[in-house]
């Protein structure tokens, strides 16, 4: 029945999904729509699109995601962009991390705030158990962010209503 539903709150199944058909090495990105319960704000919306990523691999670090994750936001923000990394709890990752982001603003030259873009971590061993991985032979890291907070940073967009608002 209808009061039994709910529409996914996260893209992650679709992670499982392809773990459980797919050996590593593999990289994949998964977005999606996804439906939040949250009272809605000017950077809360309760649909909006996610992006994930996972990586998995024999010798996946903590490293490689560090890496690949500050080359990704000095393309898509400006090669001087700060990004740092903050200790999180996620389940489904150990550790567990938030990524920020900081920059210059070119029209100002002044230094921006630190803004949370990304949950990310490192895959827990018990989820590649769950998928008949090893998790002695894989390691793996994963990431999550909204694109419509991308895009509010980058285009300088005020209000995440705006997205839906159909102006």
């Amino acid at each position: 029945t209808t009061d039994k539903m709910l529409l996914r709150t996260h893209t992650s199944p679709v992670q499982v999904r392809y773990m459980e058909t797919h050996k590593p090495p593999f990289q994949i990105i998964v977005p999606g729509r996804v439906f939040r319960f949250e009272a809605t704000d000017a950077s809360h919306e309760s649909n909006f699109h996610q992006i994930e990523g996972l990586a998995v691999g024999k010798n996946v670090s903590l490293a490689n995601f560090k890496y690949v994750i500050t080359q990704f936001f000095r393309q898509f923000f400006g090669a001087g962009t700060q990004v740092r990394f903050r200790p999180s709890y996620f389940p489904f990752v150990e550790p567990g991390l938030e990524v920020d982001v900081k920059f210059v603003r070119p029209e100002t030259g002044e230094e921006g705030q630190w803004l949370e873009v990304m949950g990310a971590g490192m895959v827990h061993p018990k989820v590649f158990q769950s998928v008949k991985y090893n998790p002695k032979d894989v390691r793996g890291f994963a990431f999550g962010m909204g694109l419509e907070r991308l895009a509010m940073i980058k285009y300088k967009i005020p209000d995440i209503r705006l997205f839906y608002s159909g102006d």
